[in-house]
């Protein structure tokens, strides 16, 4: 990928605010990406939900819904670092085009192929086809950013993504209630309708370059703790879309309940994030991810232990809040190891590991699910999170964390080509701070790009 057109700047800016107004002319430029992405997660998030439902209705083992289930984020992850192929050879407009209309005929035919290995190829190919959407849609926004608007083009993007999943969820039991058929034909009309603001705008055409993350071992030898947050976290967001809904509706909550639980957690993930990160911005960010990491423990215990709890609802809502803020904050650690020239390089590859996490998710847990009943998937929670507990405490005895470079930024997972939107001129200029400080030494340390053996890092 070309170099951040923030790299190009080593002059602060003030820091970058989570504000969603937009000047009027940005606005005309991201209107259209940002609604077809609502209007198409809107329709996805209600499937992604609905499947694991349906497969269990059908009288499938949780390992084959597992199955299922990782098969999407299979396609997500083969799409985020192939399908740029096909966007710079036929244009953002007629790549997305092509993109939702596949999304839309996948969400169809798994409503009229009542196969579970059908759904299986259905998922994958819908995951390949979300993922180009997504890559249309952020390229978009990148081409549009700059140093004065990158902060708010990213809180309106996550407003965009979370907005629709909610959405979806609290819809999901009337929508359901409908017919059988009825949620696939409403999601498939929804891919199909995003696609109307793309073509009616005047063409913008983006520019796009090869994606080349830096490679995981080269990360460990950055910051392993970054490296393992990410991973885990990718193991917990796949198990909380995919087999979180298997596990409501196996406790005795119908369609409409399981809708509301996941919008709590989508809800909590959105709302905590920020404040989340700002507190990280104010301690050492490993501490952070300790402090994380034990809710997410103690959460998934008291599930276990109290499934009906009337409180149910808040737990859901602190477990998406701490499960979701577990990647940007260690991305956020990361950077502040990462020199100013490697930092949009360095988050993809956090990406490539975060989406392996979520590829392998749904086979580890759903046979635990099949093992020792639905509470498996929490015991699976909270032992991932306790293992993330005691690397993260180890780590930090090794040697502690560094002073945070810039303001967290909250983040959503995102493409490749989107991961520049979180490198804000702030995070540049304190990169660069920290480059002109450093010794040759610690300069070696802090490039992830060196062919050279360095010694790990938090």
């Amino acid at each position: 990928m070309r170099p951040s057109r923030s790299m190009m700047s080593a002059i602060p800016s003030p820091p970058v605010q989570l504000e969603v107004v937009m000047p009027r002319h940005l606005l005309a430029i991201t209107i259209a990406p940002i609604l077809g992405l609502f209007i198409i997660s809107t329709g996805n998030g209600l499937i992604s939900s609905l499947t694991p439902l349906r497969l269990d209705a059908m009288g499938e083992s949780a390992m084959v819904i597992g199955l299922i289930s990782a098969a999407y984020f299979v396609g997500l992850t083969i799409g985020a670092f192939c399908n740029d192929r096909l966007i710079i050879r036929t244009g953002h407009i007629r790549a997305y085009s092509s993109f939702a209309s596949l999304t839309a005929v996948t969400i169809l035919l798994q409503g009229m192929l009542v196969n579970p290995w059908a759904w299986f190829v259905l998922r994958l190919i819908n995951g390949w086809a979300t993922m180009g959407v997504f890559l249309v849609v952020e390229s978009w926004l990148l081409l549009a950013a700059d140093q004065n608007n990158r902060g708010r083009l990213l809180a309106v993007y996550m407003i965009a993504l979370y907005g629709s999943c909610l959405i979806s969820q609290v819809g999901l039991g009337n929508i359901d209630g409908l017919g059988v058929d009825s949620p696939f034909m409403l999601a498939g009309t929804l891919s199909a309708l995003s696609v109307v603001p793309m073509v009616v705008i005047p063409r913008i055409a983006p520019e796009m370059e090869r994606v080349e993350p830096v490679m995981p071992q080269q990360l460990l030898k950055l910051t392993p703790t970054g490296v393992m947050g990410c991973f885990g976290s990718g193991i917990a967001l796949a198990a909380i879309y995919s087999l979180l809904p298997l596990y409501l509706q196996r406790v005795g909550m119908d369609v409409r309940q399981v809708g509301h639980m996941m919008a709590y957690v989508i809800f909590g993930a959105m709302l905590l994030q920020y404040p989340v990160g700002r507190w990280s911005d104010r301690q050492d960010r490993q501490r952070v991810l300790i402090v994380l990491s034990a809710l997410c423990v103690l959460i998934s215990a008291a599930i276990i232990v109290l499934p009906n709890s009337p409180f149910i609802g808040l737990l859901m809502f602190l477990l998406g809040g701490g499960i979701f803020s577990l990647y940007p904050v260690s991305v956020s650690h990361a950077a502040d190891r990462t020199s100013a020239d490697a930092l949009v390089r360095m988050i993809q590859g956090m990406l490539l590991i975060n989406s392996f996490g979520s590829a392998i998710s749904p086979l580890i847990i759903s046979p635990v699910m099949s093992g020792v009943g639905a509470s498996g998937l929490f015991w699976s929670l909270a032992v991932l999170h306790l293992f993330l507990l005691v690397f993260f405490i180890w780590r930090r005895m090794v040697r502690p964390a560094p002073v945070p470079v810039a303001p967290f930024e909250p983040s959503t997972q995102m493409t490749p080509i989107g991961v520049e939107l979180r490198v804000t001129d702030d995070l540049v200029a304190g990169a660069l701070d920290q480059d002109m400080a450093a010794t040759p030494e610690m300069a070696a340390e802090r490039n992830p790009l060196s062919d050279d053996d360095a010694p790990l890092q938090p």
